[in-house]
């Protein structure tokens, strides 16, 4: 007979693979995070443009009206 532990080890180790790869995901999106913030650091001490990533102005100087 089984006394139901088998059914929650897996649901602890299910459970624990799942934290493990949220640990992860989010150790990566911090260093991608960080990587990006040095970057724009040394293109202003530089005197660079920022190289963004993000959406593009909503109205461009140089689109016709």
């Amino acid at each position: 007979m089984s006394d139901g532990t088998d059914g929650s080890k897996k649901a602890r180790k299910k459970s624990d693979i799942e934290a493990r790869l949220r640990r992860e995901r989010v150790a990566k999106k911090l260093r991608e995070n960080l990587a990006r913030r040095k970057h724009q650091a040394r293109a202003r001490r530089a005197g660079e443009a920022d190289e963004t990533d993000g959406l593009p102005a909503a109205h461009s100087p140089h689109q016709d009206e």
